[in-house]
């Protein structure tokens, strides 16, 4: 019988805004049996901070270069996250001594693939050996190294859960954070995925420049306004939606600059159109229409965005929350999952997810001895 690990993923998305973290009994293949699950929100500090890290990682030319303010970063990071594990080890009563693995996404700073250079800030030795578990990392760098797009991830783990749940197939998953990403799982094959489009970023960049307020709480801006049509066809009218998946995106991979002149209302729902058009513009890459698509993520809190997308999409949208499953959780469960696929050696992404030439395990593992 398969070994089951007690394992708790942390992630922390694009979005910039928490440290989520969840817990996760798997085998790394079918067996799933959840546990609690956590939020801990970035202070308006951490969040200046880790922006001023992504502006100074645009000028990077290796993964372990940390100049400026980018080793001040990592080692928030790092900190941060034995804060929250720590806090979430005690809030839920679970001894350290009983997990056997956290699987450590780190914060993305910068993703180019067409330059084969992704990073993500974190110390997952260093993290291994303050919290007094093992650490499973860097989980994207393998397979960039062997041509892939290194992202999205999360579709292996997307696949087990319709596996597990029994989802009626073809369905998609499409989690929204800063970035949108999307995972077809059929009936039969590997998944098929790519990052969609500009997910939250936009918006939540809108409001913290018009606002000071870190997102659209609740969609209530963008659904009191209109979509300029204009606009959104100007936003649209970018190369990335005529190219087949395997594809991902760096966080500001898009400009808002079309929506610059409209009211705050209007360019919000103009950006909340624009993010579900990007998503079901990639529908025509299919092998065939999904049955269902299933929005997880931080976007799947955002009313203005569910409707918007629902209002446009062929299938019905509905929330992960609806099939039991918790949509602010579901990344997390992800890499609690493919932390333990790394240490098995099990594929982590495949020719269909990331482009890379055949199905490929990867990360580093760090010991708490």
């Amino acid at each position: 019988m398969p070994k089951i690990f007690r394992a708790i993923g942390a992630m922390t998305g694009t979005s910039m805004d928490a440290i989520d973290l969840a817990y996760l009994e798997t085998d790394g293949r079918q067996t799933l049996k959840f546990g609690p699950s956590a939020s801990y929100p970035f202070s308006d500090a951490d969040r200046a901070l880790l922006r001023q890290a992504v502006a100074a990682a645009k000028y990077l030319g290796r993964r372990d270069e940390r100049p400026g303010p980018l080793a001040e970063a990592e080692d928030l990071i790092t900190r941060r996250h034995v804060e929250a594990i720590g806090a979430f080890l005690g809030d839920n009563g679970i001894d350290a001594a009983a997990v056997d693995l956290i699987g450590f996404h780190g914060q993305t700073v910068l993703h180019r693939p067409e330059h084969g250079l992704t990073v993500q800030i974190g110390d997952g030795a260093l993290l291994a050996r303050q919290i007094g578990i093992d650490v499973a990392y860097d989980l994207r760098a393998a397979d960039m190294a062997a041509g892939g797009q290194g992202a999205p991830l999360a579709p292996a783990y997307h696949r087990a859960l319709a596996e597990a749940s029994g989802v009626a197939a073809p369905l998609l998953f499409v989690n929204i954070g800063g970035v949108a990403n999307m995972t077809y799982v059929a009936a039969e094959g590997d998944p098929i995925a790519c990052d969609a489009g500009p997910g939250n970023a936009l918006i939540d960049d809108l409001m913290l420049s018009k606002t000071g307020r870190a997102m659209d709480q609740d969609g209530a801006c963008a659904l009191s306004g209109k979509v300029d049509e204009a606009a959104l066809a100007k936003l649209m009218d970018h190369p990335y939606f005529a190219q087949k998946p395997p594809k991902s995106l760096d966080r500001n991979a898009f400009s808002s600059a079309p929506v610059a002149a409209l009211p705050l209302a209007d360019a919000a729902a103009t950006l909340v159109a624009f993010t579900a058009c990007a998503i079901l513009a990639h529908l025509a890459f299919l092998p065939s229409p999904p049955s269902l698509i299933v929005v997880c993520g931080g976007g799947a809190h955002n009313p203005a965005l569910l409707k918007d997308l629902a209002d446009r999409a062929p299938c019905p949208v509905r929330r992960a929350e609806d099939f039991g499953w918790d949509s602010q959780a579901i990344e997390a469960q992800a890499f609690a999952f493919l932390g333990v696929r790394s240490v098995k050696g099990l594929p982590l992404t495949f020719p269909t997810t990331t482009g890379v030439a055949e199905p490929l395990s990867g990360g580093a593992l760090a010991w708490a001895g």
